[in-house]
């Protein structure tokens, strides 16, 4: 699979939303999360999350936490369809070294970082409904994000010395999340993560046409393996509203672009070229959290030359379903190449749904 971004590529920055989340609230979200894990123990640590007790305690505790937690992990309020939010408390000691991979890092003996999950947990539930995928790192709710030996090369959490190229995150299922929370532990060499947002990109009317247009599929990355059976459907790469505003289904290293007509390549090119020109680059720091609005905005991840000493990156990222969304009737006949969500929250939330309870998170604003 070829067309990803050149590794060269010049960072455009623009500003960015930055919210803090209040010193009050950022101590109760990591006192809550001590507190269960002292009260459950540490054996949830080497699972997937999943365990019945943990999750209970969390969809229990959640209403405990300040209405400003909530408040500041909204989803992303611009166009440019990402924020940052500061003012979360990490201690770099208390995870100990950087793994050496996410199975590792799942059966960490340090405490912290088993804290941190629940932290991140109790974030996203306060966001929406957390979910994870049962061919991706075993079903994990939390995903721990580091370089891994073998991997530098490919388009994954875990390569390192090439440019992550831009995508919308499973961009290939029609079940992908609608709002990613990205939280850093350890971030020594300040490597950048890249957002683009269809929102603030220049298309011309014949560009859209084309990109709205099915053309050709997005295929699974390798973090779900490479034996697919499944018949792949081609899809739209830009989507319109009822409002005419775009959303994007994007990931070039895992479309087949070859497959395509010249006039699609060409307008992919285009979109490729703008999503650069809009690209800013937040470097994020010990206890920032990125929210990306994955309808919106697309992702990535600059170069780096990884140490594995145990000092490099480490971050972790929860995928988020936001229930007021709902995804389109066409989307709905998608097999997903047979990946299935793990989403032990979405029972209680479509619950109350039906008992009439409004949802006031919204979506990004309109350019």
């Amino acid at each position: 699979m070829k067309s990803v971004l050149s590794e060269r590529m010049t960072l455009h920055l623009h500003d960015i939303e930055h919210r803090e989340l209040e010193p009050g609230a950022a101590a109760a979200v990591r006192s809550l999360a001590h507190d269960l894990r002292h009260r459950l123990g540490d054996e949830t640590h080497t699972t997937t999350l999943h365990d019945p007790a943990l999750l209970a305690e969390i969809e229990q505790c959640v209403g405990e936490l300040p209405d400003s937690v909530r408040d500041a992990v909204r989803p992303p309020a611009t166009a440019a369809g990402a924020t940052v939010v500061r003012g979360l408390r990490v201690e770099d000691p208390e995870f100990g070294p950087t793994p050496r991979d996410w199975r590792a890092a799942a059966e960490s003996a340090h405490s912290g970082s088993l804290e941190l999950d629940i932290a991140m947990l109790l974030l996203a539930r306060c966001a929406g409904d957390p979910f994870g995928w049962q061919g991706q790192q075993n079903g994990r709710l939390v995903n721990n994000i580091v370089p891994a030996v073998g991997h530098e090369d490919e388009q994954s959490g875990a390569s390192s010395s090439t440019l992550l190229s831009p995508h919308t995150e499973d961009a290939f299922h029609a079940q992908r999340a609608n709002l990613l929370m990205l939280v850093c532990l350890r971030n020594p060499d300040r490597v950048a993560t890249t957002v683009s947002s269809v929102r603030r990109v220049e298309l011309s009317d014949e560009d859209l046409a084309a990109l709205t247009t099915p053309t050709v599929p997005i295929l699974p990355d390798v973090s779900y393996g490479t034996d697919f059976d499944h018949p792949a459907p081609a899809l739209p790469t830009v989507w319109l509203d009822e409002t005419g505003s775009a959303t994007l289904r994007y990931d070039p290293a895992y479309t087949p672009l070859d497959d395509a007509d010249p006039m699609f390549r060409s307008a992919y090119a285009r979109l490729t070229a703008e999503l650069a020109r809009v690209c800013h680059a937040p470097a994020l720091a010990p206890g920032e959290i990125l929210l990306v609005d994955n309808d919106v905005a697309v992702h990535g991840r600059v170069p780096f030359r990884a140490r594995y000493d145990g000092t490099d990156r480490w971050l972790k990222r929860v995928n988020i379903r936001l229930p007021e969304r709902r995804r389109r009737a066409q989307e709905s006949s998608e097999n997903g190449y047979g990946q299935r969500v793990v989403a032990p929250f979405r029972a209680s939330t479509d619950r109350t749904a039906e008992r009439g309870s409004t949802d006031e998170r919204g979506s990004v604003e309109q350019p």
